[in-house]
């Protein structure tokens, strides 16, 4: 049975945090609030993690469409080839409700077990993924918590939410009510950037 773990979004408490990054540690998978809809996450080093974290999308591993979040850029040359125009997009707009597609490095299709070229990259405007990340010392992987609805695509209330996950994962953060616009996805692996889903992030708020 998954625990419930209310968390203040305004102001995380540091146990809490901790609590949430020992269990991803130890190969755990959780749902946590982003500035979008909520994710699905686990450890991006865990293996057998990553494949639960797939199996519950209802896809082999190999065929996931899983994007990570990192706390900040710096990381981002660890997994993604990033061309200095693409690099200062994601600077302007980061953190935000995008999720940037990327020419992988190497370490991604260790991450993911197959021959991917390309990743996800989100850098959520919300503290408490943030600080779990930052805790964690590695990405944690992120896809959108869909509802089995076919009318309500994705669920906004954690409550309900934790109904419906509660014994597929380990811990549902309860960080107030979600959104039901997923993030904006940009692809930039052509070393131009084309939104190929417009979500709740619009790149012409911000000049592009």
């Amino acid at each position: 049975m998954a625990e419930y773990l209310r968390i203040n979004p305004k102001s995380p408490n540091p146990r809490d945090i901790e609590h949430v990054a020992n269990c991803l540690l130890h190969g755990g998978v959780i749902i946590y609030p982003t500035d979008t809809v909520y994710g699905l996450g686990c450890d991006v080093t865990k293996t057998r993690a990553v494949e639960r974290v797939a199996a519950l999308k209802g896809m082999k591993l190999k065929d996931a469409q899983l994007a990570i979040v990192v706390n900040d850029l710096s990381r981002l040359a660890d997994y993604a080839r990033v061309e200095t125009p693409i690099f200062k997009l994601m600077k302007k707009t980061l953190p935000g409700p995008f999720t940037f597609i990327l020419n992988a490095t190497g370490e991604v299709p260790k991450i993911f077990q197959n021959k991917k070229k390309t990743i996800g990259i989100r850098i959520p405007n919300n503290i408490i993924p943030l600080e779990i990340v930052r805790m964690l010392g590695h990405p944690i992987t992120t896809t959108s918590v869909v509802d089995e609805d076919a009318i309500l695509e994705y669920t906004t209330d954690p409550a309900m939410i934790y109904e419906n996950f509660k014994d597929k994962v380990d811990i549902v953060i309860d960080g107030g009510f979600g959104n039901n616009i997923p993030s904006t996805i940009v692809d930039c692996t052509s070393g131009d950037y084309e939104v190929i889903r417009q979500g709740l992030g619009y790149l012409e708020e911000f000049g592009f």
